[in-house]
């Protein structure tokens, strides 16, 4: 087992596996955890499996089947069509002539393995994951293979994430809210569900494996260049992946071997659901204020549905807000139709396809780079979030898991607790 420490970001209390032993005024949940790992300097464990080579800076108690990792490479193609000379892409997903063998072509598997990977094998208590549908896919494959119980919640308009090369195990039930919700109304369900003792939330950003997890992508990159890039760039729709890469860069300075600064974080989101694009460049660290049916139709409205979470960690200490500041970077809001652009651009230019997140994330380099806010001999660090899963399918006959009772939003909550109760009788 990894040897570690969980320290709160605000005041450094220091508590055992989330529960707290020093008094702290953030206790409420203010705040986030990060891992103190004793290992200061990363060694790589190329003889452990995927993901778990970074296990000293993985708080994980065990390794699991399947895994996969990120890759980093040296972009030849976008880099030549953007005029940059050091650009490299961290590529999650599927695409195995670059080693790339994340089956469900999202880096949301490297969240998966990390947290799935800190569960206790011999629990019998159900743990519930919300999502729009990327996270769900991949928690379901990790779950299915390693028969942990699983509960996913997500909206019904987001089913068509729900695929898999196989049939899932029963282990992992699916429910849905009704058609016209959004993310936030699948979290909100999943905290009704999270009030039985049988089940427990996975955590979201608050799941220090979750972050460690994500991290990884700045773990491969880090280790391939052999320095900490200059400017990291991503779409976010929590902004967790975001803060993960701010708390790795920070190991590796502690490190000492890659550098001593801080990359710039450069994150965008899709208009016109830009929540905490529109904070930042308000100077708030608040979340303004929005109305949940604007919110609902905004986020009907972007082609990257993943990115469309109303209740990010952005504002906590150490959330997204902090990172930002603490790096000097910046957020940029990008259109449906700069997104659909950049995912030609790329799948021409790299020869592979990807998803409309990481379709925000080419765009916004690009817009970068067309304003000048980057060098062209920048060392960047692009982070292809999910991709591949065009070719995969190809290749592949996937299946579709269908929910397993849908609710609506007026759904009586004991209802709601009964009829989950049963699913797993």
């Amino acid at each position: 087992m990894t040897d570690y420490v969980l320290e709160s970001r605000c005041c450094g209390a220091k508590f055992a596996d989330e529960k707290w032993e020093l008094d702290c005024p953030h206790r409420d949940g203010a705040a986030l955890i990060f891992a103190n790992y004793a290992k200061k300097q990363l060694e790589i464990k190329e003889d452990l499996p995927g993901l778990y080579k970074y296990s000293d800076w993985l708080p994980v108690c065990r390794t699991l089947e399947g895994s996969g990792a990120p890759v980093t490479y040296k972009s030849e193609g976008l880099a030549r069509e953007l005029g940059l000379s050091n650009l490299y892409i961290t590529f999650n997903g599927y695409w195995p002539e670059k080693g790339a063998l994340m089956r469900t072509g999202t880096f949301k598997e490297c969240e998966a393995y990390a947290v799935c990977a800190r569960i206790n094998a011999n629990s019998e208590k159900v743990m519930v994951v919300a999502s729009a549908g990327n996270t769900a896919r991949a928690f379901a494959r990790v779950c299915s293979e390693n028969n942990i119980p699983l509960l996913l919640c997500i909206p019904e308009d987001c089913l068509d994430a729900m695929w898999s090369a196989q049939p899932l195990n029963p282990c992992v039930k699916l429910i849905a809210t009704a058609k016209g919700s959004d993310y936030f109304d699948a979290i909100y369900l999943s905290n009704i569900i999270c009030e039985l003792d049988k089940f427990y939330p996975e955590g979201g950003a608050k799941n220090v494996a979750r972050r460690d997890g994500m991290g990884t992508t700045v773990l491969s990159a880090v280790t391939t260049i052999g320095r900490i890039p200059d400017y990291y760039f991503q779409a976010v729709g929590s902004g967790t992946g975001a803060i993960a890469a701010w708390e790795a860069n920070r190991r590796f300075i502690a490190d000492g071997r890659y550098g001593n600064h801080l990359m710039k974080l450069m994150v965008s989101q899709n208009i016109p659901f830009t929540p905490m694009y529109d904070a930042w460049k308000a100077s708030s660290r608040a979340l303004l204020e929005m109305d949940d049916v604007i919110a609902r139709k905004q986020a009907e409205e972007i082609c990257a549905k993943v990115l469309s979470n109303r209740k990010p960690p952005y504002s906590l200490k150490g959330g997204l807000f902090d990172a930002l500041t603490e790096t000097g970077g910046d957020m940029f809001a990008i259109t449906n139709e700069e997104t659909r652009k950049a995912m030609t651009l790329f799948e021409k230019s790299e020869g592979i396809d990807i998803e409309p997140a990481a379709g925000v994330a080419v765009a916004s380099l690009m817009q970068a780079v067309e304003n000048r806010r980057v060098a062209a001999d920048a060392l960047i660090m692009l982070n292809i979030t999910g991709g591949g899963i065009g070719r995969f399918k190809q290749e592949n006959r996937v299946v579709y898991k269908k929910p397993d009772c849908v609710f609506t939003l007026d759904t009586d909550p004991d209802t709601i607790k009964e009829t989950v109760l049963e699913l797993f009788m």
